[in-house]
């Protein structure tokens, strides 16, 4: 565990930590540095659209990297059980604030600390980690990417694409408390379209591979896939297989669509990173958590990559890519 943590401290300080001298001339300057610890499911050349919004709105705000900001990154890299730990090294780095992405790293910061302030850029299920949205009460506060909600849309897509689709296979880590719920959503959604559902639980890298092997036994038509600790790092190798298997598959960010996933339809993850910026301002401006309301999305994207339906054969009706907010050729 050690190297572990040796090595994200390591990869943490490429494109953003400040060397010792500016911190001296801070001090100086008598300006109150932050410490930002942000407790991430990947590694930040792999977040870089997300966080760079983070920073950008961060910055307008008036918060500069290596003036008064100091950002402490750390991930989990595909292994959701390194969060505590994660979340503990950040507590004793004495952050003043922690941002989290998904319910099991909100979950460790949460348990890493109580008197720390949480922002949450985004989970799937708020009621996992608080007991009312307007009224958080406790440290943590931030935003809700409807992940769960939006299943039931996302097998109405897949079915629309693929009017002959008759099985789907949910690929997903049911380790994750806010994947259990999800599932039922599937199942759920599933049964009201005349679709069989089964499941493919991935709780490691390694469970990947295997998963896909599943699919092609159970002959499914399709795939919903989760967003979680597992998959969001290993997304490249999720639409690899995909296309290997040639298997249509649905995503709830664009990140797996940028990766070679064939389309995705969800929040707009930018986006909450940019408003958990504002989150963190006011918390440093003295709001209290408790007294900030947990957010729902305000943006969505509807993404659909033609190379990837290329790769596995797929023809996709004009109508349908007309309604995409964006199309990757």
């Amino acid at each position: 565990m050690a190297s572990y943590i040796a090595r994200r401290k390591f990869l943490a300080t490429l494109g953003g930590a400040a060397a010792a001298w500016p911190l001296a001339a801070r001090a100086q300057q008598g300006e109150r540095m932050r410490r930002i610890g942000v407790l991430e499911t990947t590694s930040l050349p792999l977040n870089a659209a997300n966080f760079e919004a983070f920073r950008q709105a961060l910055r307008e705000l008036g918060y500069i990297e290596g003036r008064n900001l100091i950002i402490e990154y750390r991930f989990a890299e595909g292994r959701p059980e390194h969060f505590p730990e994660l979340a503990m090294e950040l507590v004793r780095l004495n952050c003043d604030l922690i941002i989290t992405r998904g319910t099991p790293a909100a979950l460790a910061a949460k348990q890493a600390s109580e008197t720390i302030p949480i922002v949450m850029t985004s989970t799937a299920e708020p009621f996992t980690l608080v007991s009312s949205i307007a009224h958080p009460a406790g440290n943590i506060t931030g935003l809700s990417s409807l992940g769960i909600d939006l299943y039931s849309k996302r097998l109405e897509l897949l079915k629309e694409m693929i009017p002959m689709l008759a099985r789907i296979a949910h690929l997903a880590h049911m380790g994750n408390p806010t994947i259990v719920r999800s599932r039922r959503e599937v199942e759920t959604a599933a049964r009201s379209l005349g679709i069989a559902s089964s499941l493919l639980d991935v709780r490691k890298p390694e469970d990947i591979g295997p998963a896909f092997d599943a699919a092609s036994n159970q002959r499914v038509d399709a795939l919903i896939v989760g967003t979680d600790a597992v998959t969001q790092p290993n997304r490249q190798f999720i639409a690899l297989l995909a296309a290997r298997y040639r298997l249509p598959a649905i995503h709830s960010s664009r990140e797996f669509v940028e990766a070679g996933g064939l389309m995705t339809y969800g929040a707009s993850f930018p986006d909450l990173y940019r408003r958990a910026a504002i989150y963190v301002d006011k918390i440093f401006k003295g709001a209290k958590p408790a007294e900030l309301p947990i957010e729902q999305p305000m943006k969505f994207d509807f993404v659909i990559n033609l190379r990837a339906a290329k790769a596995i054969g797929l023809a996709i009706p004009e109508t349908f890519l007309l309604r995409a907010d964006e199309v990757i050729e």
